[in-house]
């Protein structure tokens, strides 16, 4: 994803329009202005203005393209529960530096409870996976612990985010 610098949300009030499409856009971002338009009931030169200031705003970050990882070789999904040997933030700092560019690793995020980090991870297979724990995970700095659950069936996956009238 690209990295604009968004405004503050409070900059903008989204009113029901605004939500409308950006309902519509997580629903189908490849959608044309002209049906984006006829869907939330605008013309099309409005409708883009509103598309072009929620991107300005910072609602909508970016537009990708959703693909199959069945067809792709990487059917594995993994969560990896990571525990550091000290929070700190020179820790922190360290292991984010080591993990933020591994391709394998799809989400990482800073967690509060039993452990410090949850990883999504997505590889090919069970011996790319021991080549990423042994080589990359564990590697890490300050890692003193993993617990890794290997997902047997996805029931849902999404990348919608609810929004509230």
């Amino acid at each position: 994803m690209s990295k604009r610098a968004p405004r503050k949300s409070s900059d903008h009030r989204l009113d029901r329009t605004d939500k409308r499409i950006l309902r519509e856009l997580q629903s189908n971002g490849r959608i044309s202005n002209v049906e984006l338009a006829r869907r939330v009931n605008l013309s099309a030169t409005p409708c883009l203005e509103r598309v072009r200031r929620l991107e300005q705003a910072g609602f909508i970050r970016d537009y990708v393209a959703i693909l199959d990882p069945q067809r792709i070789e990487a059917s594995l999904l993994l969560y990896v529960e990571v525990t550091l040997d000290r929070t700190t933030p020179e820790v922190f700092d360290r292991f984010k530096e080591a993990i933020i560019n591994r391709p394998e690793v799809q989400e990482c995020h800073m967690v509060a409870g039993g452990f410090d980090y949850l990883v999504k991870v997505r590889v090919p297979d069970m011996q790319a996976y021991r080549h990423f724990l042994g080589e990359g995970l564990t590697a890490a700095p300050g890692v003193r612990e993993t617990h890794t659950y290997v997902v047997m069936e996805e029931i849902k996956e999404t990348t919608e985010i609810e929004i509230r009238d």
